[in-house]
């Protein structure tokens, strides 16, 4: 049979968005639209006493200015408010009242006729604040206020640390070998290259259909009805391209609740797209500080773990990340202490960004280990092998799969990780120091629940269905193959349709559980779907009268049995000319699978140039090998994990938003001065894939290859810097005067 799993397909939907025939959620124009442009808060802490509109409403073209004083009612109740990854603690609400909780807060909404004339009455508007300049915005200096998270639905996703285990303090002291160190970084902000936007279509009596960036179509659709007080059926929220995301589209965010807002009130179509420096004004990766400390015997066996962490938060939400549960799960110590606090900040609540929490943590578990490495005079991918375990020992149990130590070897032979000299400032080409350096990464294996539709429509085409969205990973293509594997079919006859919260409901799109939350619904939509084409080729065929679903094959639109086939075309024509259709849940074994630790694992190797007189270090070339078990389509996945070392290389080198706490604002809110990776700074990506068959973990034996890919890199980088240098630069972005 000609299957499709595991071949490198090209993206379905490349052709319309390098063409820009694709439509995002600012592209789609209507008679009569009108722009709305957000007005945020320039102060920190305080409340608004006047915003004066009269000025701004004479100007041309403006049709409407909303404010906490004059917007319509909406939801009573905090947890109407709530979406699918909401934290604990209070929703903020736009325009809700006078307060002014952080800097950048959106505090008004200019509707004109056109984008320009919304925009400069933006501009205009003239607000005066009774300021509260006794705020905090900087973590290091409000270490005073941190607290554990506060209890809440939130833990059931992100628990508080596991508790102690043996007596780390005593196993510390009385250790052969020790090392440690004090990491962090500053807060990081999403920028994918499509701006938050929605358009929000008003079609009467209370009916929406809203265009919208987001992770999720129902999270929106939910969110919206629940607040504005609308009926879930009347509200249609689609997204079928999104231009990047990475985490800042699994919240709605404020654009939507404003121009949905603004659509109601007027009775007219909306459009809000917030601008470059408004990306900068809600959710981000935490400023995140922690205080490693790792001993071993003179073996080079870990014995005790301390991993603590200091993240920000919101005065409103508690966001929290799983951060310092991972050392313990990857290397087997007797003695451990995990602690993880909140810094309540008068900031936007944080929100989940590419392998939150674990991008983070990696950070300061693999760069003490590498510290530790040397203090042994061990090579570190051999300390890495010698404290390696078949199970996941914080709990005990063992994986359903883990192929991290062919990670280990096939990445350092095809990186040539044997050929460096192990000792710091041993290599050189020219005036540059060369250094090598690896790390391991790990992340968690997820499935939720999703419901899809399968379909044979009288062209004998197979239509499937999901809710889900494509935020760039490739979702839409490789939803096509797992379902033309399925019924061995060519994909040109498979059609999914996807991005609409009309179809049958899938969770936000995160976390890297999309392929086998969505694609195990394809499984079982389909499994459902050949009974009822087979129940219908007995009553059409005597031939197929003994058959059963085991002895029958699927191939090129027709069942076969015995060497009779029958084509789908002829059982819908038997059915009425009526398609046969399911729906059909996909979820997670979780009775089977409580016995069992599930996670996808990674290495990275890197080398490093450092200039020697100017310090700028460079990223010369980087590999990461992958156990992700069943890879659907190497193609998008290579693509997904490439995009995560790119960001690895900008987390270390690159990307830092840089605070006044003077002013509780971040200075540096556009993409000249928040640094990101161009082309040139990028060379020499490689990555392997290994053979890993998980027989337990889904229908498809598959793990998510979103998140992986940046886990390690960071830290390994870091490592490499060290090797080059002899410098260990715990803080993140290395900058190069520290190199100097």
């Amino acid at each position: 049979m000609n299957t499709t799993i595991g071949k490198p397909v090209s993206r379905l939907e490349g052709f319309e968005k390098v063409t820009g025939a694709a439509k995002y959620a600012a592209d789609h124009h209507v008679p009569g639209l009108l722009y709305g442009y957000v007005v945020n808060s320039t102060i920190t802490k305080g409340r608004i006493t006047k915003i004066y509109t009269r000025e701004v409403s004479a100007l041309p073209g403006i049709i409407e200015i909303l404010t906490h004083e004059n917007r319509m009612p909406t939801a009573w109740f905090d947890i109407q408010y709530a979406d699918m990854d909401a934290p604990s603690g209070t929703v903020f609400k736009p325009l809700h009242d006078d307060k002014i909780r952080y800097n950048g807060q959106p505090i008004a909404l200019v509707i004109a006729e056109s984008y320009e004339q919304a925009r400069l009455g933006a501009a205009k508007l003239r607000v005066e604040y009774d300021e509260d300049t006794q705020h905090a915005t900087e973590l290091k200096g409000n270490l005073e206020r941190a607290r554990p998270p506060k209890p809440g639905m939130a833990f059931l996703l992100k628990p508080p640390p596991p508790k102690p285990t043996g007596d780390f303090e005593k196993a510390y002291e009385e250790a052969a070998f020790r090392a440690k160190g004090e990491y962090g970084h500053s807060a990081e902000f999403h920028n994918p290259m499509e701006l938050f936007a929605s358009t929000v279509l008003y079609e009467g009596k209370g009916k929406l259909a809203i265009y919208s960036k987001t992770q999720g179509t129902i999270n929106d659709q939910t969110f919206v009805a629940n607040v504005f007080g609308l009926k879930y059926k009347n509200v249609k929220v689609i997204a079928p391209y999104v231009g990047g995301a990475f985490g800042s589209g699994l919240r709605p965010q404020y654009q939507l609740y404003l121009a949905v807002m603004a659509a109601l009130q007027l009775q007219r179509h909306v459009r809000v797209v917030l601008d470059r420096s408004q990306m900068f004004t809600f959710g981000h990766r935490p400023q995140t500080l922690m205080q490693m400390r790792i001993s071993a015997d003179g073996d080079g066996k870990v014995t005790g773990l301390n991993h603590e962490g200091y993240g920000e938060t919101s005065a409103y939400e508690d966001y929290s990340e799983i951060l310092v549960k991972w050392a313990p799960m990857l290397y087997p110590a007797a003695n451990t202490l995990l602690k993880y606090n909140l810094v309540p900040l008068d900031v936007a609540t944080p929100l989940d960004m590419r392998a939150p929490g674990g991008s983070t943590a990696f950070h300061a578990i693999e760069c003490t280990m590498d510290q530790l490495a040397y203090q042994l005079n061990m090579d570190p991918l051999g300390l890495r092998i010698k404290n390696y375990s078949e199970a996941d020992p914080l709990e005990n149990k063992p994986f359903t799969s883990k192929e991290l130590k062919a990670c280990y070897l096939q990445g350092a032979a095809k990186f040539g990780w044997y050929g460096r000299k192990p000792e710091p400032r041993s290599m050189r080409r020219g005036n540059k120091l060369v250094g090598y350096g690896m790390a391991t990464g790990m992340w968690d294996a997820m499935q939720m629940p999703a419901r899809v539709e399968a379909k044979i429509t009288p062209d004998g085409k197979l239509h499937i269905k999901s809710a889900i969205t494509d935020i760039g990973t490739g979702t839409f293509t490789v939803m096509t193959q797992i379902a033309a594997e399925q019924f061995g079919m060519a994909m040109e006859d498979v059609i999914f349709d996807y991005g609409n919260s009309k179809l049958p409901f899938a969770p936000i799109q995160g976390g890297s559980f999309s392929t086998s939350t969505v694609g195990v619904g394809v499984v079982n939509a389909s499994k459902a779907l050949k009974k009822m084409l087979l129940k219908l080729a007995k009553k059409v065929s005597a031939e197929f009268k003994n058959a059963e679903v085991g002895t029958v094959t699927f191939v090129g639109g027709e069942i076969i049995y015995n060497g009779h086939a029958l084509s789908f075309i002829k059982l819908v024509a038997a059915n009425g000319d009526k398609p046969i259709h399911t729906k059909n849940m996909g979820y997670p074994h979780a009775l089977k699978l409580r016995k069992y630790a599930m996670a996808t694992h990674s290495a990275a190797f890197v080398e490093v140039e450092v200039d020697e007189d100017l310090g700028v270090a460079t990223v010369t070339r980087a590999l990461t090998a992958v156990a992700a078990g069943r890879i659907i389509n190497p193609k998008t996945a290579r693509s997904q994990i490439l995009g995560g070392m790119v960001w690895g290389i900008s987390k270390a080198l690159r990307e830092e938003a840089l605070l006044d706490p003077a002013i509780g604002k971040y200075v540096n809110q556009n993409l000249a001065e928040y640094h990101l990776p161009v082309h040139a700074d990028i060379k020499g990506l490689d990555v392997i894939f290994v053979e890993e068959q998980d027989q337990l973990i889904n229908e498809l034996g598959t793990k998510g290859v979103g998140e992986i890919g940046v886990v390690a890199i960071t830290p390994a980088i870091a490592n490499a810097v060290y090797h080059a240098t002899g410098k260990r630069i715990n803080d993140l972005p290395i900058h190069f005067d520290k190199l100097l």
